[in-house]
C-alpha cells in the first residue's frame, strides 16, 4: 500500500458538489492500493498512521499523534498513487489493483483505523472526486508498507 497523509486544519470531499467526507483538524490518507497488499499492510498501515507523530506539542516540536490531538483521519482512494513514470510520458497503471480488490482493501482499512478509535471520514470508491485540504504546516509523508 502507498499512502499520501497530509496533516490538515480541515479537509472535505465532494461528489458531484454534495461532500461525502469532512473532517476537522487531523490528516487526509490517498491511499493507493497494489495487488500484493495483504491484511498485514492494512493493520500496519493503520497503526503506523494513527501513531505518526506529526502534530505540534506545547513547545512547537511534532511530538503529538493524531490520536493525541484528538483529531479525524479522511481516507480517500487514489489509485493514481501506484502510477509508474520511468518510461516515456504517459503514467502506466499496470502495477495498481484491480478495482474489486482495491476497493476491499480500502475499505478494509478504513474498519483498521476506525478501530484505532479514531473518527474516520472517506471518499466514495471510483468516483471523479473534488478535495479540498487545508494542509497545516504544510506536512506532506509518503509511506509505502513494501518499503
Amino acid at each position: 500500500m502507498k499512502a499520501l497523509l497530509q496533516r490538515v486544519s480541515s479537509s472535505k470531499v465532494s461528489v458531484n458538489g454534495v461532500t461525502v467526507g469532512e473532517i476537522g483538524r487531523g490528516i487526509t490518507v490517498l491511499l493507493g492500493v497494489i495487488p500484493e497488499d495483504t491484511q498485514r499492510d492494512i493493520d500496519w498501515l493503520a497503526e503506523k498512521i494513527v501513531n505518526l507523530r506529526i502534530f505540534d506539542d506545547e513547545d512547537g516540536k511534532m511530538n503529538l499523534s493524531v490520536s493525541d490531538v484528538r483529531g479525524e483521519i479522511l481516507v480517500i482512494s487514489q489509485f493514481t498513487l501506484c502510477g509508474e513514470c520511468k518510461k516515456g510520458r504517459r503514467p502506466s497503471w499496470a502495477k495498481a489493483a484491480a478495482p474489486e480488490f482495491a476497493n476491499e482493501m480500502y475499505l478494509k482499512f478504513i474498519d483498521a483505523v476506525k478501530k484505532e478509535g479514531i473518527p474516520v471520514a472517506h471518499g466514495q470508491f471510483q468516483a471523479h472526486m473534488a478535495v479540498d485540504i487545508q494542509n497545516d504546516g504544510p506536512v506532506t509523508l509518503i509511506i509505502d508498507t513494501k518499503e
